[in-house]
């Protein structure tokens, strides 16, 4: 018994010290004319899904409820912001800084909606807002699939880009 005890205290007081280590709750800057909605011209109900289930976690834009700040939930947060940001972050999209392949991300995000992939279960869990209908997924699949669009590049640029000459 008196092992329980101590095992107890021991677990109270890592529980305790683990408080004090810092989580980076920091978003970076976000310049608007850079972000997908802009970049893309999105319309208002994909804009608003993609807040909705997305931006938290693949954007400059995170939010950071009061469970965030404690641990070792506040370490799961900041990794799945981090490794979200990393293989896609809507705010640089027009900018292109983390080096996304953009028509590349465009062509995945239809996969991983339509997959169940994203948002992750646990998000959605504590975010019930962002749980998607079959119909808010056809919306986002829809858009992400029309193409020029997802990347930002209307058809008269892309005409416009293959019908140029050359003299370099």
């Amino acid at each position: 018994m008196k092992l329980l005890k101590r095992i107890g205290l021991l677990l109270l007081l890592v529980a305790i010290a683990i408080q004090f280590v810092p989580v980076n709750r920091n978003n970076p800057a976000v310049d608007p004319n850079q972000d997908y909605l802009k970049v893309s011209a999105a319309p208002a109900e994909v804009a608003r899904l993609l807040k909705a289930s997305c931006y938290d976690c693949h954007s400059n834009e995170a939010k950071y409820p009061w469970y965030s700040y404690v641990a070792p939930v506040s370490f799961l947060i900041q990794n799945h912001i981090q490794e979200g940001r990393s293989k896609l972050n809507f705010s640089t999209w027009g900018s292109n800084s983390s080096g996304q392949d953009l028509a590349e991300a465009a062509e995945e995000i239809p996969e991983v909606i339509a997959e169940e992939e994203m948002p992750l279960w646990d998000y959605k869990l504590m975010h019930p807002e962002a749980k998607l209908s079959e119909a808010e997924k056809r919306t986002l699949i829809d858009w992400f699939n029309s193409g020029s669009r997802a990347t930002g590049q209307t058809e008269g640029d892309k005409n416009h880009h293959e019908g140029e000459d050359h003299d370099d």
